[in-house]
């Protein structure tokens, strides 16, 4: 069984900042890309920032400069900073988990955790 556990949402004043963590546990031998996706009411789930085990990182335009994603040894961070009325969502990371030697590789989610920004 693998576990992502994440914590950190709540709701900040637009300008404001927030960060977000996702612990994974469980059966890990390795694992590889960790990232975030979120999604807003009556939106489609969208990328906002991803990290492989080596370090090559994604972030989505409407990210980019305000938003960081690192990660160590089995959790992941999203630091939010800047945050806009239209970053309001329900936040979810995932990661790609081996979890054992020669396993196929899963991709496992989060609960989700929410994020919203007043005006």
């Amino acid at each position: 069984q693998v576990q992502l556990v994440e914590s950190g949402g709540g709701m900040v004043q637009a300008g404001g900042s927030l960060r977000l963590s996702c612990a994974v546990s469980g059966n890990i031998f390795n694992i590889g890309v960790m990232g975030w996706e979120r999604q807003a009411p009556g939106k489609q789930r969208e990328l906002v920032a991803s990290s492989t085990s080596a370090g090559t990182e994604t972030i989505a335009d409407f990210a980019r400069g305000r938003f960081t994603i690192s990660r160590a040894e089995n959790t992941v961070y999203l630091q939010m900073n800047g945050l806009k009325s239209e970053d309001a969502a329900v936040y979810y990371c995932y990661a790609d988990v081996e979890e054992s030697r020669g396993s196929t590789v899963q991709v496992h989610w989060g609960q989700g955790t929410l994020v919203t920004v007043s005006s």
